[in-house]
């Protein structure tokens, strides 16, 4: 029987990645890269990873094209995909949340709403060209952040 190792020594080191499915990747590269600013880590057809942060990677993917594993001398991966509006946040600084503001309406992005959080954090919510729920938070949303 196989021992399970110390939960102490087992730690969560954050989210990596997150993906979205979008239904055409040139338009989707253009929002996250122009609008957003995203550095685009590799691009292709089927997957378009962006650096998110220095920490994360936001994962781009061409709805249905992910649905099959994908094998290879390397290894597996399942299969995924998700449909409808999906959400993902992204930290900004406080002290960016009225540029950032500024920048969608210059290019033409409609908000979808605003918090205020009672510990001081504040959200700015807006959509991709694909229809997801996309969120600028500052510092102050949650316990750890």
């Amino acid at each position: 029987m196989t021992t399970a190792p110390d939960s102490s020594a087992l730690q969560i080191g954050g989210v990596l990645e997150t993906a979205l499915y979008v239904d055409d990747m040139p338009r989707a590269v253009a929002f996250f890269s122009n609008v957003l600013g995203l550095r685009t880590l590799m691009q292709g057809d089927r997957l378009t990873a962006f650096d998110a942060g220095g920490q994360s990677v936001l994962l781009v993917f061409a709805r249905g094209a992910s649905q099959a594993d994908t094998t290879s001398e390397r290894g597996t991966v399942p299969g995924h995909d998700g449909c409808g509006p999906l959400h993902m946040a992204l930290r900004i600084s406080a002290d960016a949340y009225d540029g950032w503001k500024a920048r969608l309406a210059a290019h033409g992005v409609p908000m979808r709403g605003e918090m205020s959080w009672p510990a001081g954090g504040r959200s700015l919510y807006f959509e991709d060209p694909d229809g997801h729920v996309l969120e600028f938070a500052t510092p102050g949303l949650w316990a750890n952040y």
